[in-house]
């Protein structure tokens, strides 16, 4: 009897695919489904504190743990409130803002992030990373921008997809944010987003489909604001429709944090993952549980009353259960590591490639120590953390080197520091009081210093501040805050050589531009950020960064501005997209816009030369062959870019769109390189919204080849 009581419960035990580690995923998920309960099922679509959703203990299903990203983990708060839970060992590598890693340029690079900063959430035990963002810089006023990849989608899919390779490779999932239209954060709980067909497909679902059909990204969280008057966290037309049906995507949808509203649309809407519904730290988070949730008690009461098929739940289960066993129980997920010199390197690396040189007058830089006695570092970017602030993206590092430490290190007793003006405290969702006599104060300081420098270097920019560059609102200007236009030009006037440096993840007006020698666009760099600006400022370090926004002369130059508040931020809780597909550059070099800086600009120490490209059309790809030679002193690197043209149609086309791009490697001086960049035919179509489909147009197309939208340096034309 007793054997026989083992012999069953040895079978039992063998049954249990799910626990298996070697057994192929999709039974693995059938095989747990079939043993879980309809509540058990249930429980696994919501919260069970502000970041985790439950597991199922009875049958030794792990739970998941999430946080927020994408530039490193965010500190552990408590299981229940906004509060740090303060632990002594969750400091970590603040890694640069996402804009800076699509300055790049570079997919090795976003490779080496996507691997550094998922060991760190492995190491702390996270299986979900908040994280990375794909949402386009419509306006520069928007103050999440710094969380994304540019203008362009194709240059943000391209720089998502080896972030996210790298990172799943190692067991942790990454949540593609925030899906789709969440382009500013003015009424983004409440705003509905009028677009084209067309724009919504060739413009800001593009990045997010190259994540879904090129990484396989297992996780995507949706966004806050509505489109067709639906939120988009449980948008059946959005979900169900483009996402799950179009794309065939597998993995789980999650909302964003009280993006969840309605019982019914959440559960027939493509909801996978309810997440911060009510439990927002305030009184009334005590009111309602975890039970109470949207896809807790009340689904469960539709689906026991037959309202709901049992196969929405199966299969909102099944994407959960997959989301598990890709990560937390993956028998291949890394056990990571955490501030390791490595991941300082990897930060370092990257900061020092998305910095962009824009101006360089009389080969100020790089700085040479022997011509200056005295050097005079300015602004309070030069000693704040940047790491600090920001929402949701804000990082408890171990250690950050500010510039101006790198500086002193650099140039010690010939470096001296005023501070200039005062930026305020990083508060979230209001604006620190700013006394004007202290304001007075410290310019007045800050001239007086100049008087007696020899070299001036301005730290300024932007900062993490409400709104600055700030979850929750929206820039109010596109000049720079706190005096510093007015203080720059003053200094400029004491002292010719002058160095702007600006961080920040926007651009921003320059009506001192003709007054300084050189200005250096740094973006958020990171806890290396001190370090990577000196490398770069001393020689060190050859800039190599590009941009990947428009930078414009004035703010009515942006497409949108012209169309009034319809536009931006929207009338009565609507907001229309009347620019339709002409974004950033596609606006600029279309209407003939001449921008401050131009989409892909930036300068270096050294200098190139690029042959004739080559087209040859084989299959269905397009080769564009360049060699490029390093005719400068310097080594360094250089990025060519091939911006498609595309034969008459129908419909209106821009001049030019960025359709591929390449980095060489560090080119010596003399040394040449050859870069083919490979364009499949389907990257040159378009979409038509009376066919509701995409198409290709018959005929030359032109492929314009350079160093920037507005340098090319060469043409190439191919008949498909």
């Amino acid at each position: 009897m007793l054997a026989s009581l083992f012999a069953m419960m040895s079978m039992a035990t063998n049954a249990q695919t799910y626990l298996d580690p070697n057994a192929p995923l999709e039974e693995r998920v059938k095989d747990a489904l079939s043993r879980m309960t309809l509540h058990e099922k249930v429980n696994i679509l919501h919260a069970q504190s502000k970041f985790t959703s439950a597991g199922v203990p009875r049958l030794g299903i792990r739970q998941l743990n999430m946080d927020d990203g994408p530039h490193g983990v965010r500190e552990e708060l408590e299981w229940n409130t906004w509060s740090p839970a303060k632990w002594t060992n969750d400091s970590i590598v603040a890694f640069p803002s996402l804009t800076c890693l699509a300055s790049t340029w570079n997919r090795e690079l976003s490779e080496a992030y996507g691997d550094a900063v998922s060991e760190e959430f492995a190491f702390r035990g996270k299986d979900i990373m908040l994280g990375p963002g794909a949402n386009i810089a419509r306006t520069p006023l928007n103050g999440r921008a710094f969380e994304y990849m540019g203008e362009d989608p194709y240059l943000a899919g391209e720089m998502l997809v080896p972030y996210i390779k790298a990172a799943q490779a190692n067991g942790v999932a990454c949540c593609l944010k925030h899906f789709v239209l969440n382009d500013q954060e003015i009424d983004r709980f409440t705003v509905n987003v009028n677009v084209s067909e067309r724009a919504l497909h060739e413009i800001y679902l593009s990045p997010f489909k190259r994540a879904v059909e090129k990484a396989n990204i297992w996780t995507i969280m949706g966004s806050y604001n509505l489109w067709k008057n639906v939120h988009c966290c449980h948008n059946d037309e959005l979900l169900n429709g483009i996402l799950k049906k179009d794309w065939n995507w597998d993995g789980a949808l999650v909302s964003d944090w009280g993006g969840t509203t309605n019982t019914w649309e959440a559960a027939m809407g493509g909801l996978d993952i309810e997440m911060g519904t009510y439990t927002d730290g305030k009184l009334r988070e005590s009111e309602f549980g975890y039970e109470h949730y949207y896809l807790a008690n009340p689904f469960e009461k539709l689906l026991k009353e037959g309202k709901v098929p049992m196969s929405v739940l199966d299969d909102k289960a099944s994407r959960v259960l997959r989301t598990i066993f890709r990560t937390a129980m993956n028998p291949n997920k890394v056990i990571g590591s955490q501030c390791s010199e490595a991941h300082y390197e990897a930060c370092r690396q990257i900061a020092e490639e998305g910095i962009v040189m824009l101006k360089n007058q009389k080969n100020i830089l790089p700085i040479d120590a022997t011509q200056y006695k005295k050097i005079l570092v300015v602004g309070d970017n030069a000693t704040r953390s940047l790491t600090k602030g920001g929402g949701s993206s804000e990082l408890k590092s171990l250690r950050d080197i500010s510039p101006l430490e790198a500086l002193q290190t650099l140039y010690g007793d010939k470096i001296d520091y005023a501070q200039g003006y005062y930026a305020g405290r990083s508060i979230y969702d209001r604006v620190d009081a700013i006394d004007p006599a202290k304001q007075a104060e410290l310019n007045a300081e800050a001239l007086q210093k100049a008087q007696g420098s020899d070299l001036i270097i301005f730290v300024g920019g932007l900062n993490k501040n409400h709104r600055q560059d700030c979850e929750n609102g929206d820039r109010e200007s596109y000049d720079l805050s706190y005096g510093q236009n007015e203080l720059i030009s003053q200094l400029a006037k004491i002292q010719k050589n002058i160095i702007v440096v600006m961080f920040g993840g926007n651009p921003y007006s320059m009506p001192w531009l003709n007054q300084v020698s050189a200005l250096t666009h740094c973006w958020y760099l990171g806890s290396e950020s001190g370090t990577a600006l000196a490398n770069v400022l001393c020689g060190k370090v050859c800039p190599s960064g590009k941009l990947p926004i428009t930078f414009a002369e004035k703010y009515e130059d942006y497409p949108y501005v012209k169309y009034g508040p319809e536009a931006y931020p929207g009338v009565n809780k609507q907001v229309h997209y009347k620019e339709d597909i002409f974004v950033g550059y596609r606006h600029f070099a279309t209407n003939n816009v001449t921008p401050r800086f131009p989409f892909g600009f930036g300068l270096s120490y050294t200098t190139f030369s690029c042959s004739k490209p080559v087209a040859a059309k084989s299959g269905n790809e397009v080769t564009i062959t360049v060699t490029v030679s390093n005719t400068g002193a310097v080594a360094g690197k250089e990025v060519v870019q091939v911006y498609a043209q595309s034969p008459k149609g129908e419909l209106p086309r821009p001049i030019k769109e960025l359709k591929g791009f390449a980095k060489t490697k560090l080119l010596q001086p003399g040394e040449s390189q050859t870069l083919s960049i490979t364009i499949p035919v389907e990257e040159l179509r378009h979409f038509n919204d009376s066919q509701h489909d995409w198409t290709l147009i018959s005929g030359d197309y032109t492929f314009h080849v350079g160093t920037s939208v507005n340098d090319i340096f060469g043409k190439a034309t191919v008949n498909l």
